[in-house]
């Protein structure tokens, strides 16, 4: 059992030898009840599974293959992660398949079309794939959903990153083409770290994002963590972020979170 970032994360792992694992995940995330917002329930991933070698199958509440994708450095983003956070990157009923070698991870997730409290929803298709070459690491993703009802939306992003030693560069690049609409909406990152020193990192990053017919709008963030050297799982950090939006005020936040996670 885990707790980090007002969630309680329980995990259980059965090994049935022959390679294989029988597995289990219950999370549950306060943070939007201790925000005052109107939630029917706390759960936030729920979900079974088998392992088999460097396979693992799951199934339940739990996130898309296009979740692994994205370089952001920030705890809390000014805008969306990346276009398949703008769309959606989870689901209650989810098919999900991850293979792990030795230099490539590759993972798809098949949402169900199911019903729920808001009725019926559509149909996802996650593909996500990575891979790392002398300190380069590279990693595509593509998502297609389609709403009840509705034509496809589709959206696509390729990343890039480099650990040059004592500080990496990263960035990624996602499109959502959405046929209702005939818009396009375009996401980027741009994020460095720095080790400043063996406990302390400092992270840099900038976003910009744009839909058609309509003004992009640009956020960056900074923030600073530091890791107690007689105990790993402890930290702290602080942040400050701002956007060019009209009449948007600068954020920020300075937290001591356990992160065991």
């Amino acid at each position: 059992m885990d707790y980090d970032d007002l969630e309680l994360k329980n995990y259980v792992s059965y090994d049935l030898g022959n390679s294989m694992k029988a597995f289990g995940r219950l999370d549950f995330d306060f943070k939007d009840h201790a925000n005052g917002k109107d939630v029917d329930e706390p759960i936030e991933e729920a979900y079974v599974g088998i392992g088999y070698g460097v396979a693992t199958f799951t199934l339940g509440k739990q996130n898309f293959a296009s979740d692994e994708f994205g370089v952001v450095e920030a705890y809390e983003t000014p805008l969306d992660d990346d276009q398949f956070d703008s769309v959606k990157t989870d689901g209650d009923d989810t098919f999900r398949v991850d293979v792990e070698l030795e230099k490539v991870y590759l993972a798809a997730s098949y949402e169900l079309e199911a019903e729920d409290k808001n009725g019926i929803t559509g149909e996802f298709f996650d593909l996500f794939a990575s891979t790392g070459i002398a300190g380069l690491e590279l990693a595509a993703a593509f998502q297609r959903n389609t709403p009840l009802g509705q034509d496809e939306r589709n959206t696509w992003g390729v990343s890039a990153g480099y650990d040059f030693g004592l500080f990496g560069l990263a960035a990624d690049y996602s499109v959502t083409d959405d046929s209702n609409t005939d818009l396009e909406t375009t996401l980027y990152n741009v994020a460095a770290t720095i080790d400043v020193t063996s406990t302390t990192a400092v992270a840099l990053g900038m976003q910009n994002q744009e839909q058609d017919n309509s003004d992009d709008v640009t956020a960056w963030y900074a923030n600073v963590t530091y890791k107690f050297p007689t105990a790993k799982n402890v930290s702290v950090f602080a942040e400050v972020a701002d956007t060019d939006e009209d009449n948007a005020d600068m954020g920020s936040l300075v937290s001591k979170p356990p992160r065991g996670s």
